[in-house]
């Protein structure tokens, strides 16, 4: 068995905290911290998943009213042993070029592009704990045969959970966080329309 590298052991007796990813130069780029665990994302992505991306952060960011930031791949500092990483952020922070991580305060929708290896961290563990930090907006974003399949959700703040508000195929109308319209098709590349 090959010994792990120094950089892979916990700075404390604790485990790790939101701060070391910070710190840890030598990790895979995608570095999440779940319930004081670092998470790895080592399968290479498919293709659909990085075109979905990209297209849903330049479709929201030409949507997004003044005052809300889009960004991509940058980690929620949810409390201090969990920082995960969604694959689109929508933001009241102002942007930061040496930013890290945003606060949860912050955020108003957190968007999540599933993949084979992160289809259960998305579908439970990120949902309930997006909830558990006030993020009021949450969508899952499925691959249906080469089609993107939207779940939405919404904070129900008296529960502290989020409440289902749709499943979306092909067209996406939204007031919530603030205006948008998707032709959902349109966003995945080489398909016929």
């Amino acid at each position: 068995m090959t010994a792990l590298p120094d950089w892979m052991r916990p700075p404390r007796a604790e485990g790790w905290f939101a701060e070391d990813l910070d710190r840890l130069p030598e990790a895979p780029r995608h570095t999440e911290l779940i319930d004081g665990a670092l998470v790895f994302m080592m399968s290479p992505q498919r293709a659909w998943h990085g075109r979905l991306v990209t297209a849903l952060t330049v479709a929201l960011t030409s949507q997004a009213p003044d005052g809300v930031e889009v960004e991509r791949e940058m980690t929620i500092r949810l409390d201090v042993r969990n920082r995960p990483e969604p694959d689109i952020v929508v933001t009241t922070a102002s942007y930061d070029p040496d930013r890290t991580w945003f606060a949860p305060e912050d955020v108003r929708l957190v968007v999540e592009v599933v993949s084979p290896e992160s289809a259960h961290r998305d579908r439970t563990v990120k949902l309930r704990k997006y909830a558990e930090a006030g993020i009021p907006h949450y969508w899952c974003v499925e691959d249906e045969d080469g089609w993107p399949l939207v779940h939405i959700y919404e904070l129900d703040r008296p529960t502290g959970a989020y409440a289902p508000a749709g499943i979306v195929r092909g067209y996406l109308r939204r007031t919530v966080p603030f205006e948008i319209t998707l032709d959902l098709d349109k966003l995945t590349p080489g398909r016929p329309h």
